[in-house]
């Protein structure tokens, strides 16, 4: 869990609970008096009037049993709260319309700062279109993208269990509770990507699925992405949303082209008429979006306090990082061997955080390589070009 004061999770999680403010209203009155939680609280309680009589409700006598059960369930392991103050709260959601104020995560926060690629369609997808959900997704998770999408059925599932079976990460945005699986089919899965990806929702726990919550939560699937692929959709998908959300975020957006007697490519096509890149091979979106990443991984970089400018230049065009004493002892405590991002935390002393990014630029350059199970080892040229 990222806070350790309880009367600061106390005052956020009475925040996030007060009906009618959403982030937006949040994080109007957090910009107000810089960030600071109780000082937003007071001014909220203070001034309740505009969000009506529910909010003044609460706030004047928040729901004790309601407070104590969300922070049982943030003490439970790998349970964190990551606020858009935080230092590793990811950037790609700065920018984007209504940034949420707080993500409630399941799993391995750490993701939330990787390069994504969303890949989203049809709930009602035909097997050739899971077919190519699986293979677009292995295929860019190889290429060292976490792969993000919704655990809708269909295209979502297909993307999901296709990125944990080839070993790799997955982050799973829901429009419920982080502590609730829609559809329910998906409770084995959702077990899967808690283990070895993430789950990811702004809806506090006990939250139910409400049809306005999926419209919400696309907006988060393709602000966190760099990129979204849309592989089979309706022209009344729910798939065209995150697609058009994509567009206004300034994301790229690819479509998978189909059969003209296909209804579920009546959706990719108009896309591709009102712009999206056409893609056939998922190497397309992989040579397209690493110039993202390396900014992505700069600007993470920068975002975590590692500020020299002239490195960072050097580092991101690919020339040598062993200017850097900390990307030397990183390499050094990686040594031979593959180590986990915990034990890597252990041995340089560095913040998950930061060390996710340097490990972003290494990978990017090709200095190491992920594997399964979050272990990271330097590549086989780079040991034979140091031996």
């Amino acid at each position: 869990m990222h806070i350790d004061d309880k009367d600061e999770l106390r005052a956020w999680l009475i925040a996030l609970r007060t009906p009618g403010l959403g982030p937006g209203g949040l994080r109007e009155r957090l910009d107000a008096v810089g960030g600071d939680i109780h000082a937003a609280l007071a001014r909220l309680q203070a001034q309740p009037a505009p969000l009506g009589e529910p909010a003044l409700a609460w706030l004047n006598a928040p729901d004790e049993g309601q407070l104590a059960a969300d922070k049982a369930w943030l003490a439970e392991p790998a349970h964190c709260l990551l606020r858009c103050t935080e230092a590793d709260f990811p950037p790609q959601l700065e920018n984007i319309p209504q940034p949420p104020a707080a993500l409630f995560v399941v799993g391995d926060a750490s993701l939330l700062l990787y390069p994504q690629v969303a890949i989203v369609g049809a709930r009602a997808a035909s097997a050739s279109g899971k077919a190519h959900a699986r293979a677009f997704a292995q295929t860019l998770a190889d290429a060292g993208f976490a792969i993000t999408s919704g655990m809708a059925d269909g295209i979502d599932g297909a993307a999901h269990a296709a990125t944990l079976d080839a070993g790799a990460k997955t982050l799973a945005v829901v429009g419920t509770g982080p502590d609730r699986v829609y559809p329910r089919k998906h409770h084995e899965l959702a077990r899967r990507i808690a283990v070895h990806g993430a789950l990811v929702s702004e809806f506090p726990p006990g939250t139910l699925a409400r049809a306005d919550h999926f419209p919400r939560r696309n907006r988060l699937i393709s602000g966190l992405a760099l990129g979204v692929l849309v592989i089979e959709a309706g022209l009344r998908s729910g798939s065209l949303i995150t697609a058009r959300l994509a567009a206004e975020q300034g994301r790229e957006v690819f479509a998978l082209p189909g059969s003209i007697h296909n209804p579920l490519a009546r959706g990719c096509h108009r896309l591709i008429r009102d712009g999206a890149r056409l893609v056939e091979q998922a190497a397309e979106i992989s040579e397209a979006l690493a110039p993202l990443a390396r900014s992505l991984g700069g600007e993470l970089a920068t975002r975590l306090g590692r500020q020299d400018g002239d490195v960072q230049a050097g580092l991101r065009a690919g020339t040598s990082r062993m200017a850097d004493p900390d990307y030397l002892r990183l390499l050094d405590e990686l040594g031979h061997e593959p180590a986990t991002m915990d034990e890597l935390v252990r041995r340089t002393g560095m913040s998950t955080a930061v060390l996710s990014s340097m490990l972003l630029m290494l990978e990017l350059d090709a200095w190491i390589e992920r594997l399964p199970g979050n272990c990271y080892q330097i590549t086989p040229k780079v040991h034979h070009a140091s031996d």
